[in-house]
C-alpha cells in the first residue's frame, strides 16, 4: 500500500480525519490478496465510550469494522496484515464559470482521508456480536433516529455467524481537503456561495466544509 499524494496546501490535521470518519463512516478497506488487491466498502467505528472529538492524533488509535464472511476478502485477512481504510467525504465539481474570470480552469473539490494500519481479525462470534452492537449504537447516535435495538438482539444473534469483525490499529494518516485554497479570497467566496445556493445536498456540504475546515486563501485579487 502506498501513501496518498497530498500537496502541502491541501494537507490537513488528524482532527479533520476524525471528523471525516465520524461523518462518513462507510470506508473502503484495501488490502492485498494472494493474486490481486481486495477492496470492500464497510462501516467503521471508534471504540465505545471513546470521545473522538478529543483525538488530536490517530496514530495508535483502534477502529472497528465488519464485513460479510461470505465475502472472499474476509478469508484473505490475517493477524497484523497491513491495510488501508479510505473515507470519502463531501465532494463536488467546480465549474470555471463560477470564478467569473479568464483564464481559468475547472476542478473538483473534495475531502478524503486514507488511514493506514494493521488488521486484527476477530473470528469469535461474541466479538462479532459486540462489534455489531457497537456499530448500531454509534450510528443511531450519529446518523440515525435513536432506534432501540433491544427487541432485535435475538435476531442479531441469529445472523452474527455471517459477520466477520476486525480491529484496525492506526499507524499513519493522510488527509486531503482540496477546497479551493489555491484561489484568491474573492474567488473562493464565489465558490462557497455557489455551492451554498445549490439544491444538491452534497454541494451544500462542500460549501459548509469550505467555511469550517479549510483555511481561506491569502492571495489578493
Amino acid at each position: 500500500m502506498h501513501e496518498m499524494y497530498v500537496p502541502k496546501i491541501y494537507q490537513s490535521p488528524d482532527t479533520e480525519a476524525v471528523r471525516l470518519i465520524r461523518e462518513y463512516p462507510l470506508a473502503l478497506l484495501l488490502s492485498n490478496g494472494p493474486a490481486a488487491p481486495f477492496a470492500t466498502h464497510l462501516p467503521v467505528i471508534f471504540p465505545p465510550a471513546t470521545e473522538p472529538e478529543g483525538i488530536e492524533s490517530l496514530s495508535g488509535v483502534t477502529l472497528y469494522g465488519h464485513l460479510n464472511r461470505a465475502n472472499p476478502h474476509w478469508e484473505t485477512l490475517y493477524e497484523g496484515q497491513h491495510a488501508t481504510l479510505v473515507f470519502q467525504g463531501a465532494n463536488a465539481y467546480v465549474s470555471a464559470a463560477v470564478y467569473e474570470k479568464t483564464p481559468a480552469a475547472p476542478t473538483w473539490n473534495f475531502a478524503t482521508t486514507h488511514v493506514h494500519g494493521r488488521v486484527h481479525p476477530m473470528p469469535a462470534r461474541e466479538d462479532a456480536l459486540d462489534v455489531v452492537r457497537w456499530t448500531v449504537a454509534a450510528f443511531e447516535a450519529e446518523h440515525g433516529l435513536g432506534w432501540d435495538p433491544s427487541p432485535s438482539l435475538d435476531y442479531f444473534d441469529k445472523i452474527v455467524d455471517g459477520v466477520g469483525a476486525f480491529r484496525f490499529t492506526v499507524e499513519s494518516v493522510d488527509t486531503m481537503l482540496k477546497l479551493s485554497q489555491e484561489q484568491a479570497d474573492r474567488t473562493r467566496d464565489k465558490v462557497v456561495a455557489h455551492f451554498a445556493a445549490s439544491p444538491v445536498g452534497l454541494r451544500r456540504e462542500v460549501s459548509h466544509l469550505m467555511t469550517t475546515a479549510a483555511p481561506t486563501a491569502t492571495t489578493g485579487e
